[in-house]
This record gives structure tokens, sequence and C-alpha cells, in this order.
């Protein structure tokens, strides 16, 4: 059997892409609704669903959603550029979620065709998450929205003047990535276990690991991502216990000092033009959460802190943390 030469390898090749980029951490949930394992991706916005989510997101058409299978339906160049260059679920997530309301919550993996629906039709058709300068007019042209979300995003905050907007929101400085690593002798908030997450909180914007079913030790090695705005003091970080038919429990929280790695990255600038290196550190206090000193370190070209903390308002816990700064010009 023979092959032509430009075509050999061409679909599995485009299909492997996308299949590696779905088994990073932050792709392995649903971007709607966290149900693990997600098959189907919405090519355009740039994140893998479950099957749920995908049908939702088929009702919105495919000018604003182009949903495909990720092992049944043939991808074309653009739509696997489109996924590759915004990066999956935590970038489009950073973006597409930044300014959700007090009083409005993701959807579970059990949430009910009507919750899901809500959510995604104001997340993605009325874009009621994304800061109002950056929302994106659809159009019936097909490749309207088949733009870099992540360039589109970035260009618009470095062209954003400094000025306060009329909405009142603050321009982005930058991203913060979260590594979660690990929690340590958590709280028992079941009969003999617990089932816990992490969620970490900036202003309205809010981004959570998955649950690690009866552990008290779990190993996430899970990376968030969070658009950091001027003035931000801290990030708000709480464990809960996952409960299927009552309201979460709380397993204790902590304040996350980010002045620091900013500051120290913000007054080297290129980190990529030094070498390895300590640039800055958070002390360690009574009035704080850490449980040792955290240096600020130029770590392969990239500004990165590792954070151990003890959680508060518990009996006990400690969570292992490692955040890297990503300035908009990256």
């Amino acid at each position: 059997m023979s092959y032509h030469p430009s075509t050999l390898g061409r679909p599995s090749s485009g299909k492997r892409r996308v299949k590696d980029l779905l088994v990073q951490r932050d792709n392995r949930v649903c971007a709607d609704c966290n149900a693990p394992d997600p098959k189907w991706a919405s090519a355009n916005i740039g994140v893998f669903i479950c099957l749920k989510c995908c049908g939702v997101h088929r009702s919105l058409g495919t000018n604003i959603s182009k949903v495909l299978s990720v092992t049944l339906d043939e991808w074309s160049d653009d739509d696997i550029e489109a996924m590759i260059e915004v990066g999956g679920n935590a970038s489009a997530n950073s973006i597409y979620e930044a300014y959700i309301p007090d009083g409005v919550s993701k959807p579970r993996p059990d949430a009910s065709h009507e919750q899901r629906s809500k959510f995604i039709r104001s997340k993605y058709e009325l874009q009621e998450f994304l800061k109002p300068s950056l929302r994106i007019t659809s159009t019936s042209k097909k490749n309207s929205l088949q733009v870099s979300l992540s360039r589109k995003i970035m260009d618009s905050f470095r062209s954003s003047s400094s000025s306060q907007k009329s909405d009142g929101m603050v321009e982005c400085i930058g991203m913060l990535k979260v590594k979660v690593i690990k929690g340590t002798n958590l709280a028992i908030r079941d009969m003999l276990s617990s089932d816990p997450y992490v969620v970490l909180t900036v202003g309205k914007q809010k981004t959570q690991t998955t649950v690690s079913r009866s552990n008290l030790n779990p190993v996430w090695n899970e990376e968030l991502m969070l658009s950091i705005p001027q003035n931000c003091g801290s990030i708000k970080l709480q464990v809960f216990d996952y409960d299927t038919f009552s309201a979460d429990d709380i397993m204790g929280e902590a304040e996350i000092d980010i002045q620091p790695i900013i500051t120290s990255a913000m007054a080297f600038g290129d980190a990529g033009m030094f070498g390895d290196m300590q640039i800055g550190k958070w002390l360690k206090s009574h009035d704080n959460a850490l449980i040792e000193d955290s240096t600020v370190n130029i770590v392969d070209g990239k500004v990165k802190q590792e954070l151990s903390l003890k959680l508060q308002n518990v009996e006990s816990g400690e969570l292992e943390l490692e955040l890297e700064w990503m300035p908009l010009e990256q």
C-alpha cells in the first residue's frame, strides 16, 4: 500500500497535537462544569468540554462555539491552531470567567440542563463575565471568533489607557499561574475523610481545582490561571469538602500576598536576561499563613515562588503551591 507524500501522517499529527493539549492538567476537566475526562472541544473558543455542556454549546450556533469531538471529528488546520494558540481551559477561563458576579457560580457536573445552559450562555453568548471592553461582537462570518483569544486580550490590555473606565473595573497588569501541588493532613469533614478541592479568589474572579475523593493528603499538581489587576494585595485561598447533597464544608483558608512576586518581577523586567537567582522574599510572620520564609526566584528565565502554607481557622492542614508571574508581554 502506498501513500501520497503530501498527506502522509497529516491527520494523525494534527489530532495528536489536540490530544497532547487535552492531557494537560487543566484540560482534564470540563471548562464549564468541571466534569472529568472531557471528550469534546469548542475549537474557536479554545476549551475542552463534557458531553452535557457540549449540547448547550451546539445550541449557541457555530458563530459562537464550533464544537468538535476530540476523537471522532476531523479537525482543520485552522481549528487545531486556534486550540493550540489559546492553550486550553485555564487560559480561556482566566478571561471568560474573569468577573463572575457575586451570587453566580459555575455549575457542577451533576447540574441540571437549565443551570448549565444559563451559565454557558451568560459566559460565551452574552459574555457577562468578561470585562466589557474585551467583549467580542458575534457576526455571521465563519471565522469571526477564530482569532487567538490570548492575543486579542493581551493586545487590548496593552492598548488600553491607564485612566479609570466607566465600568469601574481595574486594568490587568499580568497573569499569575498558581500550581496547587498538594495538601497534607487536611481536616476530616465526612465520616473518616474528606473530598477536598481548593478555590482561589481575586476580586470577583474565582478558579478551583478538581475534587480529590476521600483523601486527606491529596496531590493535585494542577495549574490555575488568574488575571491580576492593579493594586491587588492578596489572593484568597479556601479549601472545601465537596458534598453531593448539602453545602460544601470549609476546610481552612489562607491569604496569599502576591506583592513580593509582582514587585520583584517588575523590578527585574525581562527575567530571560538573567541567570537563576533569588530576587525577592515573603517573610513568615505571626499574622500570615507561611510555614517558612518564601523566596522569589528566577528559574530558567521565569519568575517563580514556592509557598508552604498552614491553613487558618481549622484544626489541621497544610498546602504546597508554586506561583509563576507571567507579564502581559509574554
